[in-house]
């Protein structure tokens, strides 16, 4: 399972290379690649107020249920604005006017979202929002944090690398 980053474009014009613009999506893990432009003050559902820095963000997800990775197009529909229900805490994030989605690392057919948010929290110099994003598992949080989107999405694609290659 080589990670596959797509462009949210890729995913409007039903061009990305899995199928989910297309709604044809595989199930899999994926990570949202989100840059934040300012110091945001936002309330996040029950998880309350939060105060973010500027800089990249990755939240860490899977989709295994009926519609797969087309998932990943809800969220880009809510951080374009065009769908407006916030049901999870990452909607918060990424509809916000100081956000933008700029990538979306996915790994086609792996349940791995918690391996990644594992070895996600071993290497990032800044902590997770704690409990964000992690209500339905063990972990830290889904969220995390740095100075730059690119460090990020790079960070998310070794990962998802490394954690193919001690697979095999």
């Amino acid at each position: 399972m080589n990670p596959i980053v797509i462009s949210p474009a890729a995913i409007a014009a039903e061009t990305d290379p899995i199928g989910i613009g297309a709604g044809t999506a595989p199930p899999g893990s994926y990570v949202l690649c989100v840059n934040l432009d300012a110091p945001t003050s936002m309330t996040i559902g029950a998880h309350g107020t939060a105060v973010l820095p500027a800089g990249g963000y990755a939240y860490v997800g899977s989709a295994f249920g009926s519609n797969g990775l087309g998932r990943v197009d809800r969220h880009r529909r809510v951080a374009m604005g065009i769908h407006d229900v916030t049901h999870w805490h990452i909607d918060y994030l990424i509809s916000h006017q100081n956000a933008s989605l700029t990538a979306i690392v996915v790994a086609p057919g792996a349940d791995i979202e918690c391996a990644i948010t594992s070895s996600l929290l071993s290497r990032m110099k800044e902590p997770p929002l704690e409990g964000f994003g992690s209500s339905d598992c063990t972990c830290t949080a889904h969220l995390f944090i740095s100075g730059s989107v690119t460090h990020i999405r790079n960070q998310c694609s070794t990962v998802i690398q490394e954690l193919s290659a001690s697979s095999n």
